[in-house]
């Protein structure tokens, strides 16, 4: 998420393979001594295994509460907390309020209602985007416009909607270019624009928030606006139907070639799926059923270590590359949304292979040779939210266990005293001065979620963006 629209790296799809269990996926990966998973509770009785989730759902919710605490002390009024120093950071020279803005929707969900009260009434009154800032769009529209949105529909604020409308007004700018799809950086004051290198996740990761802003104002410019530039996009795809890393939003021309699901790429197929289901959008419907076709042939990859999506060329289908990231680990819950399970199962077990390799997750790795690629955590939800989803749709009581590693390794590997904080290296279990709102956003949200009851949140009026915001559908 920290430039996720760059960082998110590759996966695809193949073929049918015996689900194993976290313990017995751990026994085909070289042991160390990060890797104890907790015992199973597909034995135990309904009664006892609804307390054990319920035990769990709380724990997860102490720990949001302990990083919340941590930023309102040292950090309040500030974007992010700096948990090893102590301070905060901004993103741009006047704070926006992001962790305040990304996980007020998150104490909603877990029932933390002072809490949630006092900062709504806080965002009301102290945010303000009538700033002369240069601000990432993608960044700003998931987060922000995202988490304003959701948490006007939990709590019915209509000062969030408010906001979020000014801020929406504030964006559209950014898509004033010659094809319609959006510059990187548009000025909140004034309305300039900059940043014609772009890629496929900051074009086509804006139309469930811009989509449900125009829902909820009446205002059809902003679903136009997002739907044009993503059928740009789409439109812009190789004779095979792939499309690549780079393009320039003047020209329409590619400049890197490079097709995978990971980070620059990944949200932008999690649109497609999701903006369907969420408008009814026959368009939306029909781009992903003849996208995610060609993703499955060329980038998908049955490899000796498991299932996993790679780097193919767009134009050729040549595999490039063998490297997955920690972002690709979303890609089994978009697969068990559009009801394919299968594939589903088969790249969380890959991507679970990749968690238990040191503990806890590598920002990337090559898949060829199980060897780090980049050895980074940066606290990030991406192989979680895919357990929810898949827990959700199939009850597989293995998807809580690996919930309970996921929690345990960031309780043991990354909590400080004051939050927790993202990882250097994994394999030192070196910690370094970051905690992103999005680790109260999504990841400690969706591990929320998967002990919950599916009645906190109902997935058949739902839908997520892919910030974990959830937009209720009312229309």
């Amino acid at each position: 998420m920290n430039s996720r629209s760059i960082l998110r790296t590759r996966i695809s799809i193949g073929i049918f393979l015996t689900v194993l269990s976290p313990a017995s996926i751990a026994q085909n990966v070289a042991p160390t001594n990060d890797r104890n998973a907790t015992p199973a509770t597909a034995d135990l009785s309904p009664a006892v295994a609804a307390a054990t989730d319920a035990q769990m759902a709380e724990r997860v919710r102490q720990e949001f509460r302990h990083a919340w605490e941590g930023y309102k002390q040292y950090a309040w009024g500030h974007d992010e907390l700096r948990p090893l120093s102590r301070g905060y950071h901004d993103w741009y020279a006047q704070s926006l309020l992001m962790t305040p803005v990304d996980a007020l929707d998150t104490m909603m969900l877990m029932g933390l209602d002072d809490e949630a009260a006092n900062t709504r009434n806080y965002i009301a009154t102290h945010l303000s985007f009538d700033r002369d800032i240069y601000v990432k769009n993608f960044e700003i529209t998931i987060r922000m416009l995202g988490g304003l949105l959701s948490s006007y529909q939990l709590s019915g604020d209509k000062r969030l909607l408010a906001l979020a409308d000014d801020l929406g007004t504030r964006l559209l700018p950014a898509f004033n270019s010659p094809t319609g799809m959006p510059y990187v950086h548009v000025n909140l004051k004034t309305g300039a624009v900059r940043g014609e290198e772009t890629n496929p996740a900051e074009i086509g990761t804006l139309l469930i928030e811009f989509g449900t802003l125009s829902k909820l104002t009446g205002k059809t410019v902003y679903y136009e606006k997002a739907k044009r530039a993503l059928v740009e996009l789409y439109t812009r795809r190789s004779p095979i139907g792939l499309v690549g890393s780079g393009i320039n939003v003047k020209t329409g021309k590619w400049s890197d070639p490079v097709s995978h699901i990971g980070g620059g790429i990944d949200s932008y197929y999690e649109y497609l799926l999701k903006s369907s289901i969420l408008f009814d959008d026959p368009d939306c419907k029909r781009m992903w059923s003849s996208t995610i076709g060609p993703v499955n042939k060329y980038v998908a990859d049955e490899a000796p270590t498991g299932f996993w999506y790679g780097e193919a060329n767009m134009n050729t289908g040549a595999r490039i590359g063998t490297d997955f990231e920690a972002l690709a680990a979303f890609f089994p819950g978009t697969l068990a949304l559009s009801g394919d399970l299968e594939h589903a199962r088969k790249l969380e077990d890959s991507a679970y292979k990749m968690w238990i390799l040191y503990g806890i997750e590598p920002e990337a790795i090559d898949y060829k040779t199980m060897k780090i690629a980049y050895n980074g955590y940066e606290l990030r939800p991406e192989i979680i939210e895919s357990a929810f989803y898949l827990y959700r749709f199939t009850g597989d009581p293995r998807y809580r266990e690996m919930g309970k590693v996921f929690f345990d390794s960031l309780v043991k590997y990354c909590r400080t005293d004051v939050g927790y904080a993202a990882l250097s290296d994994v394999a030192k279990k070196t910690k370094k001065d970051e905690m992103e709102s999005f680790f109260l956003a999504e990841t400690l949200k969706y591990l929320y979620l998967l002990f919950s009851p599916p009645a906190t949140l109902d997935l058949s009026n739902h839908v997520f963006n892919t910030e974990a915001h959830p937009m209720h559908r009312t229309w």
